[in-house]
């Protein structure tokens, strides 16, 4: 259980803050972040966020963008000595990618069972952020918790920087956007058929809302 702060066992609400205000500004001088549809975030409720994910810049900048806490879903790989301790403690969980990982999914449902919120990545692994494959948890835990479902695009992490902005001699800011999109029921069929389609369905819907983004970026 979580109890009422929507965040894993362990996680310290303060520290779980701090890290949310430190992420909201950390990527300022580097990127013009743009955010749009911060409205559509559910104020209440257990929320599956799914979002593409291209370089470890796109959670932090959902992290300390969503207007709740949020308890993400993050590879073990990363969680070793002090930085490992820090993600515990602001209440991010490991999870072992290419294949089912019982206890981090156990814990996801603990804090969506509580009303919080957990970010996903279908895609399991950093790459081209264009969603062409997907993995189930995200869909598991919908059909377990029956939360809602909140896909989120991030674009413009990849562009190149360095361009001197007009009449400046210092680079001009990259802009990124963050665009959340409209949250939605997904109804996950039994067994891993359900799983699959389900998995399919949110895979094609993010890909969408990305390819959306990006149209509006010119891309």
């Amino acid at each position: 259980m979580t109890g009422t702060t929507g965040l894993p066992p362990g996680a310290v609400p303060w520290l779980h803050e701090t890290a949310r205000t430190i992420a909201r500004h950390l990527y300022r001088p580097v990127y013009r972040v743009r955010v749009e549809g911060a409205d559509r975030v559910p104020r209440t409720g257990p929320v599956v966020l799914v979002a593409n994910h291209s370089t470890l810049i796109e959670p932090q900048l959902i992290f300390g963008m969503l207007p709740r806490r949020s308890v993400f879903l993050v590879k073990d790989e990363l969680f070793t000595g002090p930085v490992g301790a820090a993600l515990r403690r602001i209440g991010q969980v490991p999870v072992r990618r290419g294949e089912p990982d019982r206890t981090a999914l156990r814990i996801a449902t603990g804090v969506l069972r509580d009303g919080g919120v957990v970010a996903v990545f279908p895609e399991g692994t950093r790459g081209a952020g264009d969603v062409a494959s997907a993995q189930r948890g995200a869909a598991w835990l919908v059909r377990t918790t029956g939360a809602v479902v909140l896909p989120v695009a991030v674009r413009g992490t990849l562009r190149a920087r360095g361009t001197r902005a007009p009449g400046t001699r210092w680079p001009a800011r990259t802009r990124v956007d963050v665009h959340v999109g409209e949250p939605f029921a997904l109804d996950v069929g039994p067994g891993r058929a359900g799983l699959d389609e389900a998995t399919e369905r949110l895979r094609s819907g993010l890909a969408e809302l990305v390819a959306a983004v990006d149209r509006r970026r010119g891309d």
